[in-house]
């Protein structure tokens, strides 16, 4: 029996989807502690229910994902809002080194990916779908270049870049937080070992509620639109060149732009907070979707040699991670609490990435440097260079 689903319905059931899984999650500590996605965790279990069903001979769904698309589109445009060249700039030559060396680390994880796929036999596209894809890109960049992976022949690539992803964020977790520890004690680096009070201030002005305005909310989602229909036009004239390029890509470059003439000339507002929480929002349905839709049985053929890549994967990042961030990054305690958060986003997301800084610095001490530089980068500009390597190795390897 096969059940369709328009695209309002399949949307309603992302909505479900993911309040079982902000359910399961708080009712679970593990999950909390591991900053497991809500979406994951109840896209995932409709995931195997729907496995269940088909390999009974019972159900199959077929769901419209047209949304899926937009709220795509939506996310990602935020996070090119994200991009101020002033921004950056403040930072100074830490966060320009730190960027560079996780542009190396990009083309690292997905040369890695693609050798060991040819070693197995396979598409050359499906070691891209564990490589910076899910890794670097978190499950939002897998979610949107999986399905380009797919039409270009790799078949199960979406599968795989998803179970990547939530690899990575497991992973992540585990692995960060020891590895910092371990380079602290080694090289008996001396730490701060001050409680979070010294600044007491600051922290008090960054927890203080702020009054959301439907006026700026309005004009967030008006900004957010206005880019969406500019990057459909950039989007056309970047496929002039021959290359294929995921649909998002010229949004995000019309939201920098936007973005920065506003900064740069002050003749508008530009409303980042609010375009945040837009941004929160379009993920956390996009994501539900996007497992809701996996075809777990395509798994079956992939399981050994996905098992040897994605360890590949966390070795790469831990000698990368141990060796060269923390080395480069000056050697002392900051640069152990970014190696830290290096694991963090380097297989997960940045929100990993936080988690491991927050517990060393709740037991060494606050880490300023490495609080800054790692989100900066983790969670806004390396997802511009990330979108461009990927894009890159895709068109060579399709």
């Amino acid at each position: 029996m096969i059940l369709k689903l328009d695209m309002v319905q399949t949307a309603s059931l992302a909505v479900i989807v993911l309040f079982v899984g902000q359910k399961i999650k708080n009712k679970v500590p593990y999950l909390e502690k591991y900053c497991i996605p809500s979406p994951v965790i109840g896209g995932l279990i409709f995931a195997f229910l729907t496995l269940a069903l088909k390999v009974g001979n019972v159900l199959t769904l077929d769901m419209d994902i047209t949304l899926q698309k937009l709220f795509m589109t939506a996310f990602f445009t935020t996070i090119g809002f994200t991009a101020g060249f002033k921004l950056l700039k403040t930072g100074g030559k830490a966060v320009f080194i730190f960027l560079g060396l996780n542009i190396i680390l990009c083309f690292a994880q997905n040369i890695l990916g693609v050798s060991l796929a040819k070693m197995f036999g396979l598409h050359p596209l499906i070691g891209l779908a564990t490589g910076s894809t899910p890794l670097v890109g978190g499950l939002g960049t897998a979610g949107a270049f999986a399905p380009l992976f797919e039409k270009a022949g790799a078949v199960g690539a979406n599968t795989v870049a998803i179970a990547s992803a939530t690899f990575g964020l497991v992973v992540g977790s585990l692995i960060g937080g020891p590895l910092a520890k371990r380079l602290i004690e080694k090289n008996n680096l001396k730490t701060p070992m001050e409680t979070i009070n010294s600044s007491s201030d600051e922290v008090a002005a960054e927890m203080t509620t702020k009054q959301l305005i439907p006026e700026n909310f309005m004009n967030a989602v008006s900004q957010i639109l206005l880019a969406m229909g500019i990057g459909t036009i950039i989007s056309f004239l970047l496929e002039k060149t021959g290359m294929t390029f995921p649909v998002y890509i010229g949004a995000m470059f019309a939201a920098a732009i936007i973005r920065n003439i506003s900064d740069a000339t002050h003749a508008y507002k530009f409303y980042g907070e609010e375009i945040d929480i837009v941004g929160d929002i379009a993920l956390a349905l996009f994501l539900a979707m996007a497992l809701m839709g996996l075809k777990l049985w395509q798994l079956a053929s992939l399981a050994l040699p996905l098992i040897v890549m994605l360890s590949a994967q966390a070795v790469l990042i831990t000698i990368f991670a141990y060796f060269v961030i923390f080395y480069i990054m000056g050697k002392d305690y900051e640069a152990s609490v970014i190696a830290s958060g290096e694991i963090g986003f380097g297989l997960g997301a940045t929100a990993n990435a936080m988690a491991n800084m927050n517990a060393l610095s709740s037991r060494y001490g606050h880490a300023p440097k490495a609080f800054f530089i790692v989100p900066l980068v983790g969670s806004l500009f390396i997802d511009f260079f990330n979108a461009g390597i990927i894009t890159g190795f895709m068109n060579f390897f399709k």
